[in-house]
């Protein structure tokens, strides 16, 4: 697999919201295409991953995402001093995948009280791009104004909800077309799922 040329990290965070099956295979398709990763699971995501992907441990993501982490450098979502929390350290942007309600909450709010929330109040002030995948259903009025607050403050809401005219047959398919966009969004020319072509597929 031909490398992809990124010369600053993508900040990945994982935060506890179901859907971690994206989170993981974001992850797996970053790393083995060697880009560069500064990555913050929160003790919530942990417990999600475990929960969903039976992925209990740091060392356990590794080997569930290739085994290959050349290029990932993990950070402790306590460590509000950390390289992603400075603005003064340059990225390529930053995803939140899956990203929590609360998490959505606390960045519209600018609380900053995790690593994570820093992460993405320091990409928002940059003017760099913030992707949240959100996975909530249904969706509260509380919700949507938070959503429309980060959406005014320069992120970008990808929900977890993926399409079907690619007529998919696995879970993966699905899990592969909210990845896609997201890999879209960070510029990366990586290809993982069909694309619309302006007819059903067959």
């Amino acid at each position: 697999m031909s490398r992809v040329p990124v010369r600053h990290p993508v900040v990945l965070a994982i935060t506890g919201a179901s859907g971690a099956p994206y989170g993981v295979r974001l992850l797996e398709v970053l790393a083995r295409n060697e880009v560069p990763v500064w990555l913050i699971a929160s003790g919530h995501g942990m417990r999600l991953l475990e929960a969903e992907c039976g992925i209990g441990t740091l060392d356990a993501l590794r080997e569930a995402t290739g085994g290959d982490w050349t290029s990932v450098t993990p950070f402790p979502d306590g460590d509000r001093g950390a390289l992603p929390a400075s603005g003064s350290q340059r990225t390529s942007g930053m995803v939140i995948c899956p990203c929590s309600m609360g998490t959505v909450a606390a960045i519209a709010a600018g609380t900053s009280r995790s690593l994570v929330e820093r992460a993405a109040d320091v990409t928002l002030k940059e003017r760099r791009k913030l992707v949240l995948v959100p996975r909530e259903t249904p969706l509260s009025l509380v919700h949507l104004r938070n959503l429309v607050s980060v959406t005014e403050a320069g992120a970008v809401v990808i929900p977890a909800a993926p399409g079907f005219y690619h007529r998919p047959t696995r879970i993966e398919e699905l899990v592969d077309f909210i990845v896609q966009r997201v890999l879209d969004q960070l510029g990366l020319d990586i290809e993982i799922a069909r694309r619309w072509t302006g007819e059903a597929t067959t």
